[in-house]
């Protein structure tokens, strides 16, 4: 027998590989100032979707000004880009459900839209899924620019009228949702992750690179945009109550993006008071990676998260955490940190002293961390999201 007739042979016998599903995926914002933790999430997300045999990943975004150098990503070569600038085509995604995405992605099976306050519509035919990271903009709508408020909001009712799923990070999110008309089965907890160290692994030392970027050992560390609900200015005003009360030599480093509203922490900053506060707006990957793994501690009290993305990258480098006892970041922690209430400056203070002063508890942390962080994965993030794609498609 041949080999052409051996191979069509065992051809035959093979199940036929399916077709990948074809997902439009929307990814603006890459673009945003501060893309914050949705900005991770699109990223990585995003990547590993792209790396399956059984998904084509269709990316899709508006113009920009000083496009493409403002994207905080690469720029994905294949995304199709809308004529529209960004904010016509979010305000009319929001308003009038238009204008509709692409003839070429008329294929797609399934509309994605990881950030709720911009939805682009699915056409018919097509299902939309949208993932919901939190409600924030309805617990504390004061933190929240006004145009980005009403985006939130109208995104909302968008998610809850149209979507056929509805991705969220946490059961905490999840029962908030049930709270607000969400039918059970079209909401999935499908858990996030953090943002993984750099490959290939850094050849400098931690400490060499935060040298580099001003910053003196020991230190606490805050990862987070710079925004309201961070919770910042608390923060820095119990961090100084630790420093007297304990003498501890840490300085307390802040690193984020620029993000809206600091006026309460540029006022806690200026304030007399003993250590040193530190900002870093424009950490690379690389730079951020060296940040958790040189400081003694990371503090993360903000006032609420539907997941918390720092407090896994954090534990996955071996750091101790400091965490509030609010929302869902119990839920993601487990075991493996300090709970405090972030509305409690005395609680926060306590907190990172016992963490700075006793290497016996910061040892337990360490290793509860690491475990716990360990549970969490972004190949784990894309078979559940995939699960759902499937799940909507029939």
């Amino acid at each position: 027998m041949s080999p052409e007739v051996e191979s069509g042979t065992a051809t035959r016998g093979r199940p036929p590989t399916p077709t990948p599903l074809e997902i439009a995926f929307h990814i603006d914002q890459l673009w945003f100032s501060s893309p914050g933790g949705i900005g991770t999430y699109v990223w990585e997300l995003g990547s590993t979707l792209m790396g399956r045999d059984d998904i084509r990943l269709r990316t899709v975004r508006t113009r920009w000004r000083d496009d493409p150098q403002r994207a905080w990503f690469q720029d994905p070569d294949d995304a199709l880009v809308m004529p529209y600038p960004a904010r016509l085509a979010f305000a009319g995604w929001a308003v009038l459900r238009r204008p509709r995405l692409p003839r070429a992605l008329a294929t797609a099976r399934v509309v994605h839209a990881p950030n709720p306050a911009t939805i682009p519509p699915a056409a018919p035919g097509q299902s939309l899924v949208v993932t919901i990271h939190d409600l924030a903009f309805e617990h504390e709508p004061q933190a929240f620019p006004d145009r980005w408020l009403r985006l939130y909001r109208r995104g909302l009712s968008i998610a809850r009228d149209e979507a056929a799923a509805v991705l969220v990070p946490s059961s905490f999110v999840a029962g908030e949702l049930a709270g607000r008309g969400f039918a059970a089965d079209r909401v999935h907890v499908v858990p996030l992750a953090g943002r993984p160290a750099p490959v290939p692994a850094p050849t400098l030392a931690a400490e060499a690179v935060v040298e580099g970027l001003g910053v003196a050992t020991p230190y606490v560390v805050s990862v987070g945009t710079l925004e309201p609900r961070k919770n910042l200015a608390r923060l820095v005003r119990a961090y100084r109550d630790a420093v007297r009360s304990a003498s501890l030599s840490h300085a307390l480093v802040l690193a984020g993006h620029p993000g809206w509203r600091t006026r309460d922490l540029d006022v806690a900053i200026a304030e007399d008071g003993p250590g040193t506060v530190v900002r870093i707006e424009r950490a690379t990957d690389l730079e951020l990676d060296a940040l958790y793994r040189a400081a003694d501690a990371v503090a993360y009290v903000s006032l609420s998260e539907g997941f918390g993305m720092p407090l896994l990258e954090a534990m996955s480098r071996g750091t101790p955490v400091v965490l509030s006892s609010t929302t869902s970041m119990p839920e993601v922690a487990g075991d493996a940190a300090v709970l405090v209430d972030p509305t409690d400056p005395a609680a926060i203070a306590d907190a990172l002293v016992s963490v700075l002063t006793d290497p016996a508890l910061a040892d337990d942390l360490r290793r509860r961390g690491l475990a716990r962080a360990a549970m969490f994965g972004w190949d784990r993030t894309s078979d559940g999201t995939v699960d759902v794609y499937r799940r909507v498609v029939g």
